[in-house]
Parts: structure tokens; sequence; C-alpha cells
């Protein structure tokens, strides 16, 4: 069954703040294989001008993928998540992630197309930190594969 379009520009409310700690990033960066001290060591960041360690680019995916849960879970879309994969992520920074950060997101449905039977849901997170200056966009695509037929 296709997704229903009215739902496209429809906004989520924003989640609760996550704290961006140090050694969330410092794991996280390990797991990716990122060795730029920047990500490890306040004192390298420093010498980069940041004020303490940054995230590499993706760690702010965990954040934003969480925040598309409001989406895929509200029963009105009527998404069958159990038929869903990630079909694309894209980011636009207005800052890195830093250590200390308190980040909320905002989920909007950007569009839903259907091709192939198969339903394309994507949607855009804002990331704002607690002064509510924008920090990324980051633009999620899932696909809901369709039904097979018996």
């Amino acid at each position: 069954m296709a997704l229903d379009q009215s739902f496209v520009g429809r906004t989520y409310p924003p989640t609760a703040p996550y704290e961006v700690g140090r050694e969330k990033i410092r794991e996280f960066a390990e797991a990716v294989g990122e060795t730029n001290p920047v990500y490890t060591d306040p004192e390298a960041a420093k010498e980069f001008g940041y004020p303490d360690v940054i995230a590499p680019p993706t760690f702010v995916f965990s954040i934003t993928f969480r925040a598309a849960g409001q989406v895929v879970q509200d029963p009105q879309l009527g998404l069958d998540y159990s038929r869903v994969v990630h079909g694309d992520q894209k980011f636009a920074y207005a800052r890195p992630v830093r250590a200390g950060d308190r980040l909320t997101v905002t989920s909007t449905i950007e569009a839903i197309k259907s091709l192939a039977g198969n339903d394309i849901l994507d949607i855009r997170g804002e990331v704002h930190d607690e002064s509510g200056e924008l920090v990324v966009t980051a633009w999620t695509k899932l696909v809901a594969r369709a039904a097979e037929e018996a």
C-alpha cells in the first residue's frame, strides 16, 4: 500500500536534547577507523581552533536516525518498517559537532515517492544546539520494499 502523500511537509516535534560526550566521539572515531587527533585529543582540537574535540562527520547519523524514528513509527503514515532498507544519507554542516553540544533534531518528511511498487521516503533532520543554532542538516532516504507476491 502506497504511503499517504499528504504527509509530505509534516514536521515532528524536536527530540529531547542529546549531550555529545568526548568518550562517545572517541568510541565512534575508533569504530570507523578515524585517526585524526581532533576527534580524540582536546589539545589537538584546540590547535585547530575548536573548543574541544569534534565528531567525525558521520557521527550525527545515530542521532538523526533515532529522531527519524518518530516518522517511521507514526501509525498514521502506515510504513511497514520490516520492509525498510536504508537508501541514502547526506549531511550539510554549518559547523562541526563538538563535545559538550546538547543537540535536538527536528524531522520533516520532504518527499514520498512510489517506484516499482517500492515506497521511498525522504526525511530531513535539522540538528540544532542549545542556543538554537543550526549545526547540521541530515537527509535520510528510506526504501520500503514492495511486498512479495505469493
